[in-house]
């Protein structure tokens, strides 16, 4: 029997195209929806949830891996591409959303959540991926996407805290076993800031005769020159647009981060510090669809173990009983967290599980 096209796509390593196609085709649906409301916004959003949601579920297995030291030359050109689009966007959506375009409340609903969806899961993988690239023309624009979303911090916190202590209890992304997400989200966000501004001061004490500085007033002062800019340019209403966007972005990242960390935790050794992080420290999304949408930011143990890996080399690797393995897609679980009783009825039994193996 011949394969379908489905098939045989994930059958394909996904070249850097397929990546652009996932994460650049709801922008033209988005701007209508933007200008015209109606179904213009709704289809944008049901493209980004329902259409990904079923493709996710209908193939069959995951894209491959790609093979070991394969270079994607055009990976940060996309990256460039997708953040000059998220201020662009950022803009248009505040505009739209303060009356602008005469949008109707029904169309304003659909056009918050279409763009929410984008920044907050779209930009904020592709800031992640720029904030650990080696040139500090990427990483300073990943940081200001960040900035653009109230988030600055994250940029240090990110990769000073998380990445040295994830699944431990010194992380404080990393959730506990029976932590409710309500109850992680506020945690999570102040520790992560205090944490990453501590960092930071201790490195700038340490490098003596360097200019180095801390980053925080340029995070806090970014942020505060972007909200005065969106006032100044689109009033009141473009000033709460744009805080209501900020909160449903970093309220992605921060289920993004809980959900991919939850319950796991390394074993601490005789010296007292923590196992090296492995691929049993991270939940893993194998679904072909929103992997692409998401720059593969399923594929989270791999990037853990080499956080400059560009995102399509990204490995899955082998998928056993032993591996934390979501039972659906990242987007799928992160919208089940929001309700803290049916999440510890999918995932407790399962972390146990692993616990026990």
């Amino acid at each position: 029997m011949p394969l379908s096209p489905l098939a045989r796509f994930t059958r394909r390593v996904p070249e850097v195209s397929a990546f652009a196609i996932a994460t650049l085709a709801p922008l033209p649906l988005l701007v209508l929806g933007a200008f015209f409301g109606g179904a213009w916004a709704w289809g944008a959003l049901a493209l980004i949830t329902l259409v990904t949601f079923a493709l996710d579920e209908l193939a069959a297995l995951p894209t491959p891996d790609a093979p070991e030291g394969r270079a994607f030359p055009a990976a940060d050109t996309l990256s460039v591409a997708l953040a000059l689009a998220h201020f662009a966007a950022l803009a248009l959506v505040v505009f739209a959303l303060s009356g602008g375009t005469g949008l109707g409340v029904a169309s304003s609903v659909a056009v918050y959540l279409g763009f929410g969806l984008f920044f907050g899961q779209v930009s904020n993988a592709n800031a992640h991926e720029l904030i650990h690239r080696a040139d500090r023309r990427l990483f300073w624009l990943g940081m200001w996407v960040y900035i653009s979303l109230a988030f600055g911090h994250h940029t240090s916190a990110h990769r000073l805290v998380h990445h040295r202590f994830a699944a431990t209890e010194d992380d404080p992304s990393s959730a506990a076993l029976g932590e409710g997400f309500w109850a992680f989200a506020p945690r999570a966000w102040k520790g992560g800031f205090v944490a990453g501004y501590e960092m930071e001061e201790g490195l700038r004490a340490r490098s003596i005769g360097s200019a180095r500085r801390n980053p925080y007033p340029l995070y806090l002062g970014g942020a505060g020159a972007v909200a005065v800019a969106v006032t100044l340019a689109f009033g009141w209403r473009g000033f709460l647009a744009w805080l209501a966007l900020v909160a449903y972005a970093q309220l992605q990242l921060l289920l993004s981060d809980y959900v991919q960390h939850y319950g796991l935790r390394r074993r601490t050794g005789p010296d007292g510090r923590p196992e090296p992080i492995g691929l049993a420290h991270s939940w893993d999304a194998p679904h072909p669809a929103s992997s692409l949408w998401m720059l593969n930011a399923p594929r989270h143990s791999d990037h853990h173990a080499h956080p400059a890996r560009p995102y399509p080399a990204l490995q899955l690797g082998t998928l056993g009983a032993d591996r934390p393995i979501l039972p659906r897609s990242l987007p799928t679980m992160a919208a089940l967290a929001l309700f803290p009783p049916l999440w510890r009825r999918v995932m407790d039994h399962r972390v146990r599980a692993l616990q026990q193996a």
